[in-house]
């Protein structure tokens, strides 16, 4: 665990400063708080570009190669910068972030939203992550939730197999084969989460240790031919809307915030963004996508909400009166 992972948001316990004029200032908890909020937008566009990709004339090697180019070109004076701390980083925790965000998990994710809903998305890869970070916790040595937290957990469960129940039964083999794919993205995800805390890098180091190595991945499959691409004939409103929402928004601006969300709140906590999320991305593909919340959604989705919330409250500890 580096310094900066661990250290205590700036200014806690420190006194105010005198005649008040520290009342109007934001805290560091409150700025984490609204990157959360802000992500979540982020990732709602990213669950229903994961599904609207199918529907598009662009593929998942183009969607993956403006992901992970767009924040490299913005981003290019800064990184180089920043190339010896990036060459510095250990094999293990960068391992973590290359796979928990880079190629592997998008194509999961966009393989999984083609398959299913954006609901499933929207709820199913954020919304465990949390119990894939606890797993990865106790695997680390830390305690095993308890109370309120595995509660939560098991509601989280609850809630993907109300989501999945209907279409086991009916032996829907690609849905369940496209549920399966999410819950592959939603572990990568949780890697992706503990790696940041584990690396003495700033937000925009996190992008380009992510960024780096995955458009080079992702190129070398395209000019391979291991994976098609007909960005060379694709409509121009789909490069555009896919390199807003997923080069500018979801690899930019959400891979900035989660990564200071994540230094300043810690993985556990910083996961609570998956009990808002799903909602989003529910009420969002109605309009959009034309998509209606069957019954299994309406029952899983809040049960996932519900479950996430739990899952991430902090138990109090308790101070005697002589403190």
């Amino acid at each position: 665990m580096t310094k900066a992972a661990g250290a205590a948001p700036a200014g806690a316990g420190s006194p105010a400063p005198a005649g008040g004029g520290g009342r109007g200032l934001v805290s560091p908890q409150a700025v984490a708080l609204l990157a959360l909020l802000l992500t979540v937008a982020i990732w709602a566009g990213f669950a229903l570009s994961a599904r609207a990709l199918s529907a598009s004339t662009l593929l998942p090697a183009d969607a993956a190669l403006l992901r992970f180019g767009v924040p490299l070109v913005v981003l290019a004076p800064a990184l180089w910068r920043r190339r010896r701390r990036l060459a510095m980083v250990r094999p293990g925790p960068a391992a973590k972030i290359i796979c928990g965000a880079g190629v592997p998990f998008f194509l999961a994710a966009m393989y999984g939203g083609s398959l299913t809903s954006a609901a499933f998305v929207g709820a199913i890869v954020p919304g465990m992550v949390p119990l894939f970070v606890s797993a990865l916790m106790v695997a680390g040595g830390r305690s095993a939730p308890r109370g309120t937290q595995s509660a939560g957990l098991l509601l989280i469960v609850a809630g993907v197999v109300a989501l999945v129940w209907r279409y086991t039964a009916a032996l829907d083999a690609d849905v369940l084969l496209g549920a399966g794919t999410l819950l592959v993205a939603s572990g990568l995800w949780a890697l992706y989460t503990v790696g940041l805390r584990e690396v003495d890098l700033d937000p925009v180091g996190s992008i380009g240790l992510l960024c780096l190595p995955s458009f080079a991945v992702i190129a070398l499959l395209v000019m391979t031919g291991v994976l098609p691409t007909g960005l060379a004939r694709a409509a121009g409103g789909d490069i555009v809307l896919f390199l807003v929402v997923q080069g500018l928004g979801v690899g930019l601006c959400a891979g900035l915030l989660y990564a200071f969300a994540i230094r300043r709140l810690g993985p556990e906590r910083s996961s609570v963004v998956g009990s808002l999320s799903p909602v989003a991305v529910v009420l969002l593909a109605m309009p959009l996508l034309d998509e209606s919340p069957t019954l299994p959604v309406l029952i899983g989705v809040p049960l996932i909400t519900t479950g996430v919330a739990l899952a991430n409250r902090r138990p109090r500890s308790k101070v005697s009166p002589d403190a």
